[in-house]
């Protein structure tokens, strides 16, 4: 495995673990996200925006200045742009453009997938790659880490434009993406498709599932879901996270092709 410094290495390996523990970390933001805005602390849309938004600029600030790779640290970081993505994503949807939520789904859909690559163009442009293997400066970790936040906002509002789309449901809608994820797989196993491409296709795909799995668990059961609370299932799903993220995020290093 190539040498590209202690930049570089910050950035966590790209395995299968790495898939199940963002899912299992979009899964929490989701629970998570709504707990703190919705039932039961009901906050609101603003202030739960506003603590998540304390939340990742202590952690990326941490991930940034850090001089080597922690894994918890890392995750942090994940963890707070799906909590933050969901309360930000609900927002423009309820809110900012529109009373109307199946109406406002398409509008802040299409707005964030602009600004994704919008952030994802200027990055190529300004440091000539959006390949995460080439991440060797904190001006490229800057970039990838809004990416990372803007795809995770993105991803919750997919999830959630497909779940209410005719009523089409959150087991249906997970059932979507797992199959759009499997499909971005067999593109990387079987063609030679950019993988910084696929890389941001599949991290974009894993937010809708697991805020849709994250429904299932704590939506009302008029609404198809087990209607668990949604604290103890964020606490459940963050003692599951924790110890994925201490056994299986070892390695730092991301092979991978430049775009």
């Amino acid at each position: 495995m190539s040498d590209h410094g202690a930049i570089a290495g910050k950035v966590a390996k790209v395995t299968v673990a790495f898939w199940v523990i963002k899912i299992i970390a979009t899964t929490l933001g989701e629970t998570g996200g709504d707990a703190l805005s919705m039932r039961p602390i009901s906050l609101g849309y603003s202030v739960a925006t506003l603590i998540f938004l304390g939340f990742f600029v202590v952690t990326v600030c941490g991930q940034i200045a850090a001089k080597r790779y922690h894994p918890l640290l890392y995750w942090a970081v994940i963890l707070s742009t799906t909590t933050l993505g969901t309360t930000v994503a609900d927002k423009l949807t309820r809110e900012v453009f529109g009373t109307h939520e199946q109406e406002a789904y398409g509008p802040t859909a299409l707005s964030l997938f602009i600004g994704l690559v919008v952030v994802l163009v200027v990055w190529r442009l300004v440091t000539g790659s959006i390949a995460i293997s080439r991440i060797r400066d904190r001006k490229s970790e800057a970039f990838y880490w809004v990416a990372i936040l803007v795809s995770n906002t993105l991803g919750t509002a997919l999830g959630d434009w497909l779940a209410d789309w005719n009523d089409f449901g959150f087991e249906k809608g997970a059932a979507v993406f797992g199959i759009a994820l499997a499909l971005v797989g067999t593109l990387y196993l079987f063609t030679k498709v950019s993988r910084p491409v696929l890389f941001w296709a599949a991290f974009i795909l894993t937010r809708p599932l697991g805020a849709t799995l994250g429904d299932i668990i704590t939506k009302d059961h008029a609404q198809g879901g087990l209607a668990i609370d949604r604290r103890w299932a964020s606490l459940a799903i963050l003692a599951l996270l924790i110890p994925l993220v201490w056994l299986f995020s070892k390695e730092p290093e991301v092979p991978g092709d430049p775009v």
